[in-house]
């Protein structure tokens, strides 16, 4: 049941709230997991301001095949729905399926190397492919660690960052 004296502004959340979140979203994720009869545990966390829910290989091997990035991104969204509709807050709570952050990370550090080389080679800038706001702050941070700057730009699913010597 909504909480009517939840309010839809992006105040933080308390740390209390934070852990209803992960609970709210681990039981969404755990009924998703039965209905597909794929075998994972889970772990929950508070990181940065966000639940952090992860949700580890059992030994099975039956949750590689949620562990792809636009899998795990879609899984998020729908859990943040779900942790919304209960608590009629917004989340920004963090999935995590079989370690699938720590590659997309891999994956962001490599695009980062990839841009910088493209202003190695003389672009002013170098623009990235379209991310999420969690994605886009990661890579804002892989770029300070390289020594550059990194803005974002455009609207909604468009939102992508630039690159740039400072």
């Amino acid at each position: 049941m909504t909480d009517p004296s939840a309010t839809t502004d992006r105040t933080p959340p308390s740390d209390e709230q934070l852990e209803e979140e992960g609970d709210i979203a681990a039981d969404f994720i755990e009924g998703l997991l039965d209905i597909a009869d794929i075998g994972g545990d889970l772990a929950l966390d508070t990181r940065s301001g966000r639940a952090y829910v992860a949700v580890e290989e059992d030994g099975d091997g039956s949750l590689s095949v949620l562990s792809n990035p636009d899998t795990v991104q879609a899984l998020q969204e729908l859990t943040r729905i779900a942790v919304q509709a209960k608590t009629g807050r917004f989340s920004r709570l963090i999935l995590d399926v079989g370690g699938s952050r720590d590659a997309r990370h891999v994956q962001l550090e490599k695009l980062v190397d990839a841009a910088i080389a493209r202003l190695d080679d003389g672009a002013s800038q170098a623009s990235l492919p379209s991310m999420s706001s969690y994605e886009r702050k990661l890579v804002h941070d892989i770029v300070a660690d390289r020594g550059l700057v990194s803005e974002s730009y455009g609207e909604g699913s468009d939102r992508h960052t630039v690159v740039r010597r400072g």
